[in-house]
């Protein structure tokens, strides 16, 4: 990655900081989503008024503050500044060089434009270059194909594959850890 590279922004999209004034009443809507929710979260979520999601929003900054092992990015259309979702960086290791990775486009509508896309090359970018990050581990459930489809298209490979560990709508799903070493990574290949 060249230094004039922008960190941040890319040709559809930008990772930026949180807007406590207009995220809250966008993320309220996302939690009201099964679909959205169950794509993100293996744990059980309910929905979340505004006020709610001001204060979750107010907490995860205290967390990133303190703790100094978590980086959380909202996902902004470039054109106008729209919120479509978020990535996060967490569980680091700064002495292992280890992180976890997690991606998501709210509106269904914004699926498949290639926001995601753009977003992931942008952290990863980030989190292999600018924070020297050897290794990235992304939690996909089964269930979950397209989200699996983009992280294999990085590089990132099955390491392990949790048989049944997640039950949604009476089946179980197996949730993949997928795994990607610095080296592994090619930008040029998602321009």
């Amino acid at each position: 990655m060249s230094i004039a590279t922008p960190l941040f922004e890319g040709k559809l999209v930008r990772l930026g900081a949180i807007d406590h004034e207009k995220d809250p009443a966008i993320v309220s809507r996302w939690t009201h989503d099964s679909r959205f929710m169950r794509m993100m979260y293996t744990e059980p979520m309910s929905p979340q008024a505004p006020w709610q999601v001001k204060k979750s929003l107010e907490g995860l900054e205290k967390r990133i503050d303190e703790e100094h092992n978590l980086f959380h990015f909202r996902i902004r259309l470039l054109a106008d500044e729209r919120l479509l979702g978020f990535a996060e960086l967490f569980r680091i290791s700064w002495t292992n060089a280890t992180g976890m990775i997690r991606l998501g486009i709210g509106d269904p509508a914004d699926w498949r434009k290639g926001y995601g896309r753009e977003a992931l090359r942008l952290v990863l970018q980030y989190s292999l270059s600018e924070l020297n990050l050897h290794r990235l581990t992304a939690m996909i459930p089964e269930y979950n194909q397209p989200a699996l489809a983009l992280f294999h298209s990085f590089g990132f490979v099955d390491e392990v594959r949790r048989r049944q560990a997640l039950n949604r709508d009476g089946r179980t799903w197996d949730l993949f850890h997928l795994g990607l070493l610095a080296g592994e990574y090619k930008e040029d290949n998602h321009e």
